[in-house]
């Protein structure tokens, strides 16, 4: 699984990144699904969308993770206020150091194009989670601003369409699954959800 570059690792920890996170991200990424018990984050960078998820919902624990040893320690560091609610892991997303069914919700905000065999990632998050919890989060599509991004800051990256995330999704036998674009398309939200509740499929374009 890769890491990100060194540009990615300060955007992170930037004043922009966390009032995006709380203004925009956030609500448009949970809407009006529920967040509470034992909350899984992938990729949780500084910790700044975790140290959100805190503030906003009724979390027991958080456990945020990342593959990064440096985002493990900034994100100790932002969110050393809120233990014992939260845990922060070095962790594999493709291979997570989890039981079956061990959280109520695995979130993943702008990580997946790190992890070169996505898929893998996913298929471990819906392992991860328990009957009736919820798969949410959102990713950069494959375009040719994120090609062109990527490309010149050398960091690894592996960028999936709408398309083959929901088939990927798909895949794994779920059924209630919601993949919808945003900023005119270049980024995607996903839901995967075992609860009676609907996915909204608004465009923040």
């Amino acid at each position: 699984m890769a890491v990100m570059s060194r540009i990615e690792q300060a955007f992170c920890r930037s004043v922009l990144w966390r009032t995006l996170s709380r203004r925009l991200v956030v609500p448009w990424i949970i809407q009006d699904h529920a967040l509470y018990g034992e909350v899984l984050e992938l990729g949780t960078g500084s910790g700044a969308m975790a140290k959100e998820l805190l503030e906003r919902y009724p979390i027991r624990t958080l456990v945020a993770t990342d593959v990064d040893p440096l985002m493990v320690i900034a994100a100790e560091r932002r969110l050393a206020s809120h233990v014992p609610h939260v845990q922060v892991r070095r962790a594999d997303a493709t291979s997570l150091p989890f039981e079956d069914g061990q959280f109520d919700a695995v979130v993943s905000f702008l990580m997946l194009h790190h992890v070169l065999d996505w898929e893998q990632a996913l298929r471990e998050s819906l392992r991860v989670l328990r009957p009736g919890g919820l798969l949410l989060g959102y990713d950069l599509t494959n375009t040719i601003p994120a090609r062109i991004v990527h490309r010149l800051d050398g960091s690894p990256h592996r960028l999936a369409t709408p398309d083959e995330m929901r088939a990927t999704l798909e895949s794994t036998g779920m059924q209630d699954i919601s993949v919808s674009p945003g900023l005119a398309g270049l980024v995607m939200r996903f839901v995967v959800s075992n609860a009676h509740t609907t996915a909204k499929n608004d465009d923040i374009s």
